[in-house]
């Protein structure tokens, strides 16, 4: 058993202790009492994995969102229904702005006609148990449980679940189960680049969490259909 550092964070390596862990995955045992945080909360580039249709709404949403002050989190298509899914930059996505979204990027859909039948578009805000498509969204959220699908295994498995501890030098860190009764728990680094999906897990700490982060009055734009949406004209058909 070695010790040593790791980005400035002290562990103990236990690589080639167990039989259950290949050689050459970096698995670290560390005491929740040396946790640090390198807090880089600067914007990075999104975690893309829309293909076909959903990448061209990605193309042409993604300009019209930052215009707007916005960011996108995901898109995604199935059958006739487009649901886009964006946020502000302190995560949260108002009616308001999920009417106002619409209304700007209905027409450019329309005329793309990326869906050749009738399309159902729906614009929601992240929630509470959201996708994390972003670095900083790994830091914002630590100490919260998530759950991570590879795209590539890593130690020989492509689902992780555990506790965050965050985003480091390329990698997505947290906390998993010991297989050792009483041990302490392992923290896993998996490669940003390679994660197909990371949403965080409904907690009771991660409901109050989110609850405190938001603004006093603030109204969710948690999802919003097209057809919910009235158009200027409709709002006073008395002029």
């Amino acid at each position: 058993m070695n010790s040593g550092l790791y980005g400035g964070y002290e562990f103990t390596h236990i690589v080639d202790l167990m039989e259950w862990v290949p050689k050459g995955t970096r698995f670290f045992c560390l005491a929740k009492d040396q946790m640090a945080q390198d807090k880089d909360m600067s914007t990075e580039p999104r975690l893309a994995r829309e293909q076909g249709p959903a990448a061209r709404v990605v193309a042409l949403a993604e300009p019209v969102l930052t215009d707007m002050g916005f960011r996108l989190v995901r898109v995604k298509t199935f059958g006739s229904t487009v649901q886009i899914m964006a946020e502000r930059p302190d995560g949260t996505f108002t009616i308001d702005d999920c009417e106002n979204f619409s209304r700007a990027f209905s027409p450019m859909l329309d005329v793309a006609d990326i869906i050749s039948s009738k399309y159902h578009l729906e614009i929601s805000s992240p929630g509470i148990d959201r996708p994390l498509v972003r670095p900083a969204d790994f830091e914002s959220w630590a100490g919260h449980v998530v759950k991570i699908e590879m795209t590539v295994p890593v130690a020989g498995r492509k689902r992780f679940r555990g506790t965050l501890e965050g985003y480091h030098e390329g990698e997505v860190r947290l906390f998993i189960d010991n297989p050792a009764k009483g041990a302490e728990p392992l923290l896993v680094g998996v490669p940003f680049a390679d994660i197909s999906e990371a949403v965080l897990v409904l907690t009771d700490e991660l409901i109050d969490e989110a609850k405190s982060r938001l603004p006093t009055g603030y109204g969710d734009g948690a999802e919003i259909d097209e057809d919910q949406i009235k158009k200027p004209e409709e709002e006073n058909p008395n002029g």
